[in-house]
């Protein structure tokens, strides 16, 4: 090509009274700017014709990954490198090889390999990446490995770094790599993040702290939500309210958060949640109260069995019915709290054969404490909230029934209604 373009322009450089020396560079320079047009015609060529047949190919294969490979431009760079390739390859037959711009124009496409090189490397580790998360999803939840992949990316930019900057400036990889080794220190100290970041990431998924999905909560960050990404340097939380935190990965190793994990993998979720009960309401039941209570289905066999025992010890330490403080008697608070716990054992969403139970909590200036404690079998948060707030509705419904008041600090109103009464009276 490059005796073609001399034996056309040369005539009429000649004719323009050029001189032989600007004949020749005039003629060098147009050899290239024809060179690098070639290169592009050829590429564009390729992206119109080899792409679709790539597309077709890959479309008739039982996994479709050709979308993952559209995502990250895998195939438009194979195609924008192949034509560069085979450009480096024919540079001897296009130009001359005896002049200065040719050396320096093999210099340049060298560095364009290299580029292009990079980029094709970092789009099928990306590619790798979506296709590790489309056909093995669990284990990627258990396992991300996108960490590893950017830490690929950085080895691979920092290859083709070194190569353009050499092949530009002449000089030798190894002089490039002691100089690197003597600022050792100063890379250290710029890739800080991404080295205790990738080690961090190593322990993670060694240890299976977190996985995408997890339910994770940081009060530090203010996380509370589901992680969505994981990096080489962090990692992104969904908070409830939609907003976004982002926790450095090395975090997580050095501060505590909590996991939710296990609760979801359990397949049941703990309700916690306390009644505060007016201490002065606690009495005795009254024959009528004891009738009107063993009417409950729920109370039958607890009332026929207390009341059995209360008659069998009375009658042997030959207590009168009457004797309310050696006898032993039902209280209403003893069958509240009995009721209580069989209506928890009732309830079908309470998971089986997990704790379930009702205690009293140390009393203080709020009352007795009276807290229920049982698993739900359904872990969705709308429906496990809707559960307890079903619970406590009931019990603080039917708690007037046994002769009990809720304890609960006087409001605005009921000052209101004291003074209201005092200036009545």
């Amino acid at each position: 090509m490059y005796e073609l373009i001399q034996s056309v322009l040369q005539p009429l450089f000649e004719d323009l009274g050029m001189n032989a020396t600007g004949i020749t560079h005039t003629v060098d320079i147009t050899s290239i700017i024809i060179f690098f047009l070639l290169i592009l015609i050829v590429a564009k060529l390729f992206n119109l014709t080899l792409l679709p047949i790539v597309h077709k190919i890959i479309h008739k294969t039982k996994v479709s990954w050709e979308n993952l490979f559209k995502r990250t431009h895998f195939f438009p760079w194979v195609c924008n490198l192949i034509p560069v390739v085979l450009g480096f390859g024919l540079m001897p037959a296009l130009l001359n090889e005896n002049s200065v711009s040719y050396v320096i124009t093999r210099r340049i496409v060298i560095a364009i390999i290299a580029a292009f090189s990079a980029c094709v490397c970092t789009a099928f580790l990306r590619s790798l990446h979506f296709i590790y998360i489309k056909t093995a999803k669990e284990t990627a939840k258990r396992k991300p490995i996108k960490s590893y992949i950017q830490l690929g990316e950085i080895f691979v930019w920092i290859v083709a770094i070194i190569l353009i900057i050499t092949t530009l400036a002449n000089v030798s990889p190894v002089g490039i790599l002691s100089g690197l080794g003597a600022a050792s220190a100063v890379l250290m100290l710029v890739f800080k993040d991404s080295i205790v970041g990738f080690v961090s990431s190593i322990q993670l998924s060694h240890n299976d702290m977190v996985r995408i999905g997890d339910w994770i909560e940081m009060p530090a960050y203010n996380a509370d939500g589901t992680v969505t990404d994981i990096t080489l340097q962090s990692v992104k939380v969904q908070n409830w309210d939609n907003t976004i935190s982002t926790i450095p990965i090395y975090q997580l190793i050095s501060d505590s958060f909590i996991n939710w994990r296990g609760m979801s993998e359990s397949g049941a979720r703990r309700i916690e949640r306390s009644i505060y009960i007016d201490q002065r309401s606690v009495r005795f039941l009254t024959r009528e109260e004891i009738e009107r209570l063993s009417k409950i289905l729920l109370l039958e066999d607890y009332m026929k069995k207390t009341l059995a025992e209360v008659i069998e010890y009375n009658k042997a330490h030959n207590i009168p019915a009457d004797d309310d403080i050696t006898g032993k008697r039902l209280t209403n608070l003893g069958t509240f709290r009995a009721y209580t716990d069989a209506y928890l054992h009732s309830l079908p969403q309470a998971a089986p054969g997990m704790t379930n139970m009702v205690r009293y909590l140390q009393p203080n200036e709020n009352g007795l404490q009276m807290e229920i404690y049982l698993f739900s079998a359904d872990t969705v948060w709308e429906h496990y909230e809707a559960i307890q707030a079903d619970i406590i509705d009931h019990l603080l419904a039917i708690l007037p029934e046994f002769g009990l008041k809720v304890f609960q600090n006087p409001s605005g109103a009921d000052i209101a209604a004291l003074a209201d009464a005092i200036r009545g009276k």
